[in-house]
């Protein structure tokens, strides 16, 4: 089973401490292709991109009509294209904001590895064409939707996986 994860950060953006160092990013990416893999997905390639408040502020503006900075945005592709490994379905992208990270931490009153991993599963199950609607994650709250339902379920999985 083979995927593909193309890993970026914003232009002169400044690096949380988690972010510094090559070998920082590919513990990130080799934790979502565990993600990937758990998820059954087979031959795709999805990108993630770390970014600041303004930054994703403007992404929400621009495909969501709404003027804030947010923790993680997915858009869904849906392409394919075929190389010399294959056939492959581009899934998407994924824009994570490392200014909204801590914040959202502070407020679920977990680690940042945690709310890294819940952003990225997150974003993957948006990419795989899950949705929650209306209904967010909730502090000391049972989520309902499927969506918020399985990515619990891969929370616990993943609960001992240190990324950052």
């Amino acid at each position: 089973m083979a995927n593909r994860v193309l890993l970026d950060l914003e232009e002169n953006m400044k690096l949380p401490s988690w972010l510094e160092g090559e070998d920082k990013l590919q513990v990130i990416e080799d934790f979502i292709y565990k993600v990937m893999k758990k998820l059954r997905m087979n031959k795709r390639e999805v990108s993630v991109m770390f970014c600041t408040d303004p930054f994703i502020q403007n992404l929400n503006r621009e495909y969501r009509n709404i003027d804030s900075p947010t923790d993680v945005l997915s858009f869904e592709n849906g392409s394919k294209y075929t190389d010399e490994q294959g056939k492959w379905l581009c899934l998407g992208d994924i824009a994570i904001s490392v200014e909204t990270l801590p914040k959202n931490a502070l407020y679920f009153e977990v680690s940042e590895n945690e709310e890294l991993k819940r952003l990225l599963i997150h974003g993957l199950l948006h990419l795989k064409g899950l949705d929650h609607g209306e209904e967010h994650v909730e502090k000391n709250k049972e989520p309902v939707c499927k969506m918020l339902r399985i990515q619990k379920k891969l929370m616990k999985f993943f609960e001992k996986e240190e990324i950052i």
